[in-house]
């Protein structure tokens, strides 16, 4: 990571001709790259970013150039290294129209930002389309039916095969062509984003124009219908929108679309196929799902699953895509049972739920904290198995919770995979413990001093079990909390 940073660094130092005030790793993306925040003398900023995959970066640099030329809403890319790995573009921001969602709700004010977000999409799909070489998109150069056959095996392989639920394999994949061949003959074919949802939306505000939107992480681009993109955008499960958002921002988009391209839209057809790509998102998205979360176990992706569900359930039980596809649906109805639902649904707990969830972070050379419940027992897992911040003399007075020991744990050690380990196996206790009724459990990390692995994983698992079981937890680090106490005044 060191020689990622310096060679972030020397990009900057040969576009500006001076050095970065300073650089932050940013946090990492669903991708293997990586982003830097580079601060500059004068207040201002800009993204720097890694990425090992030459062809995935030259197909991200020349949709951007291309579209930055038609003044279309994406990142100017400032400078690129010679060996095209590193790049510094136009900085949008940490604002995603999905955290804005997810702070504001459901207000008119991110209404309009959803209804800009779409007819600014109108605009990069046909402006953009204008004289673009489609033979230097990352893979295919067409959303047609080969990719549409991807995205639904996608699903059989990582979602509907891992339920082990018996169906018949050939009729369903004759349904898969089916559907594949019905998709691909639509009328209308552009630019396609690929992953069109409100956490690639960057929302700033600008002198004069007020709030505006720009787009990020287009470079999976290709030709293709532009009903896939919308239905990426209104059927994300995590933005959650209502009926009638999805309802009216659809027609809002196809308004614009209809100026852009001068023509009348038959949207009785236009919107048939809308919710055969809308089927096919959501498809795509419980096999990312399940990759992530059954094949990975990575816990947030597992917690994502029967919200993706319950979007499938109302789906299929109030849409048509126009075309008779009967183990196809047979194999929907195995997937939003409820005891599917059920099965991914954990626990939760309330006001009246008596269980406390008792975190430490502590110290091995002062010992091993005593559950003084009087049931005894809970977890202790030890961390020293991870390459110690505490070696390194810039980390020696930081602890887990600042910032550049947060980067190095994430970055340098096994962390990640240590704690969703951990997640995996307190989960099954926590989860059951809920429905039992139990009062108490205590799980202690610990490290060398209780200084840096330890605290950070503790702290991490307290956000996972707070956001996945909404369980009361008592959070303490034996070592910094004595600390504290002592200086204190």
């Amino acid at each position: 990571m060191q020689q990622i940073i310096q060679s972030i660094q020397d990009l900057y130092q040969q576009y500006r001709s001076k050095k970065a005030a300073s650089v932050d790793v940013l946090p990492k993306s669903g991708s293997e790259r990586r982003y830097f925040r580079i601060h500059e003398d004068d207040g201002k900023t800009i993204i720097g970013t890694y990425g090992a995959n030459i062809k995935e970066n030259e197909t991200f640099f020349y949709f951007s150039e291309n579209f930055f030329d038609k003044n279309l809403p994406v990142a100017n890319i400032l400078d690129i290294s010679d060996d095209r790995m590193y790049y510094l573009q136009e900085d949008f921001g940490d604002v995603s129209l999905i955290d804005r969602l997810e702070s504001e709700g459901f207000t008119d004010n991110i209404y309009s930002l959803f209804k800009k977000s779409l007819q600014t999409l109108a605009k990069l799909h046909v402006i953009g389309d204008i004289g673009l070489d489609y033979d230097r998109c990352l893979t295919n150069k067409e959303f047609g039916r080969q990719a549409i056959m991807a995205d639904l095996l996608y699903f059989k392989y990582y979602f509907l095969d891992a339920l082990r639920r018996p169906y018949d394999k050939q009729a369903l994949i004759d349904d898969f062509e089916a559907l594949s061949n019905y998709l691909t003959h639509t009328e209308y074919k552009y630019f396609m984003f690929r992953d069109f949802q409100s956490r690639n939306i960057m929302v700033t505000a600008e002198d004069g124009k007020g709030e505006v939107v720009h787009f990020i992480d287009y470079q999976g681009g290709m030709k293709g219908a532009p009903q896939y993109d919308v239905a990426s955008a209104l059927w994300q499960a995590r933005a959650n929108l209502t009926d009638e958002w999805k309802e009216n921002l659809l027609n809002d988009y196809v308004d614009e679309l209809e100026s852009l391209i001068d023509s009348k839209i038959n949207r009785s057809v236009f919107k048939s196929q809308y919710n055969g790509y809308v089927l096919i998102r959501l498809l795509q998205v419980l096999g990312a799902y399940g990759f992530r979360g059954l094949f990975e176990r990575k816990a947030h992706f597992l917690t994502s699953i029967p919200l993706a569900l319950t979007n499938m359930k109302w789906f299929i039980n109030n849409q048509s895509i126009g075309i008779s596809l009967p183990e196809f649906k047979r194999v929907l109805d195995i997937c939003v049972a409820d005891e599917i639902i059920q099965q991914f649904t954990p626990a939760q707990a309330n006001e009246k739920t008596p269980l406390v969830v008792k975190i430490n972070s502590f110290s091995y050379k002062k010992g091993v904290p005593v559950d003084e419940s009087q049931h005894g027992g809970g977890f202790v897992f030890d961390c020293r198995g991870l390459l110690n911040p505490g070696r390194f003399e810039e980390f020696k007075t930081q602890t887990g919770r600042d910032k550049s020991v947060m980067d190095f744990l994430e970055q340098r050690t096994k962390m990640g995979e240590f704690l969703n380990s951990v997640f995996d196996i307190v989960d099954i206790t926590v989860e059951d413990y809920l429905k039992r009724g139990f009062e108490s459990l205590m799980i202690s990390f610990g490290c060398t001093g209780g200084q840096h692995r330890s605290v950070y994983a503790a702290d991490a698992l307290a956000r996972h079990l707070r956001n996945k079981f909404k369980v009361k937890i008592e959070l303490k680090h034996m070592i910094q909390d004595e600390r504290n106490w002592i200086n204190s005044p």
